[in-house]
């Protein structure tokens, strides 16, 4: 059992899962607003040996030097990598702090985003129609960029409607080109497809120029990354065409901090997380709890 589990901002558990955080310390304080900065989330630190966050927040060298008590952090959010962490996991690991992140909580909610997105601009549902008639999915060549559990998932469903599926990664997925999903180069995938669809872990940007003028135009771009797949640069001079045109579900997938792309007619960006539903939330609260059950057995706790 911890001495003191914090929850430095909200974490999105569920009631249910709320309340078992008391079974694993002795003292549990659960913040219900995001910290404004480093000064702030160590002050709600304090003393305390462990530490739950969601992406709102950030834990770097700062505040681990500050708070020598932690032994235990638990990202309420996806972990994919380091580089892309919202906590200094390289630090943390020199300090023998354990910290475990989640993932494929939120797939099956942006799989039906992208699908019932891109079937409503096919059939001209939502005002703006991609051909002079109505399209189905049907033969559809569709370029998936991160082939990783969304990617694949996209994949099967877009393919269970008809798609025609290629796919860019860095490591090629046998398993996956087994179910006629065809590996290209980036360049010739681009070249090849009439939607791409980027699935890449965050702070990955891979779009600029150049593949924008690989991709060309009179053509459909999904970001369902957490950050920008792009630069926001080049995204705005592809869409200057006036023929393309591209869907995000939140601004942090737009990454335009300025707010302009907001309002442009062909950015298509509801700034609602499409991950985030009563299951999502369900998957997520039970992954939390996994993982502190795990770092307290692994260590006699």
């Amino acid at each position: 059992m911890f001495k003191k589990l914090v929850a430095i901002e909200p974490v999105s558990l569920i009631p249910s899962a709320e309340q078992k955080l008391y079974e694993y310390a002795q003292e549990v304080i659960l913040f219900d607003d995001i910290p404004k900065d480093n000064e702030q989330i160590i002050q709600r630190i304090g003393d305390a040996d462990a530490v739950l966050l969601s992406y709102t927040s950030s834990i770097d060298k700062e505040v681990l030097n500050a708070c020598p008590s932690i032994r235990y952090i638990g990202m309420c959010c996806s972990l994919y990598s380091p580089e892309s962490a919202n906590v200094d996991i390289r630090t943390a690991n020199e300090k023998n702090i354990t910290v475990y992140g989640i993932r494929d909580y939120g797939d099956q909610g942006v799989v039906e985003y992208v699908v019932s997105e891109l079937i409503r601009y096919l059939h001209g549902f939502g005002g703006k129609q991609w051909l002079d008639q109505p399209i189905e999915l049907t033969d559809l060549k569709v370029g998936i960029v991160g082939l990783g559990t969304t990617g694949q998932m996209i994949a099967a469903g877009l393919q269970g409607l008809g798609s025609d599926l290629y796919y860019f990664s860095r490591t090629r997925k046998p398993e996956e080109e087994s179910k006629n999903v065809k590996y290209l180069p980036l360049k010739e995938l681009l070249q090849t497809v009439d939607v791409v669809c980027t699935c890449l872990n965050k702070n990955v940007i891979l779009f600029h120029d150049e593949q924008f003028e690989w991709l060309g135009n009179h053509k459909i771009m999904f970001n369902t990354s957490i950050g920008p797949s792009h630069d926001v640069s080049a995204l705005a001079k592809w869409l200057e065409h006036g023929d393309n045109e591209f869907y995000c579900d939140t601004a942090g997938a737009l990454g335009d901090d300025s707010g302009k792309l907001l309002t442009n007619p062909h950015v298509n960006c509801m700034n609602i997380s499409s991950g985030r539903t009563r299951q999502a939330f369900d998957r997520l609260s039970q992954k939390v709890l996994d993982n502190i059950e795990r770092f307290l057995k692994d260590n006699n706790m």
